[in-house]
């Protein structure tokens, strides 16, 4: 089983960074707005880009790094 970690752009410009055991099923999530929160306002999403891991652990590690980097970046 792989897991992935995404990106995905947001009909109004901004992105949603997470991560997934099935990436397929998770997207058709995103795009049909059973993913309450973030996305669900902000359809249509677009994938931007993703990368496979072995483990959920790398996936969040990943997923925090990114998100770490941005956050560093908006504090500038």
């Amino acid at each position: 089983m792989s897991f992935h970690t995404y990106m995905l752009r947001c009909a109004d410009g901004s992105y949603y960074l997470g991560h997934t055991d099935n990436l397929e099923l998770r997207l058709g999530q995103h795009h049909s707005g059973e993913v309450a929160g973030y996305t669900q306002r902000r359809r249509p999403v677009t994938l931007v880009w993703s990368e496979a891991f072995g483990t959920r652990d790398e996936a969040l590690a990943a997923e925090q790094q990114i998100k770490g980097c941005r956050e560093r970046r908006r504090k500038r």
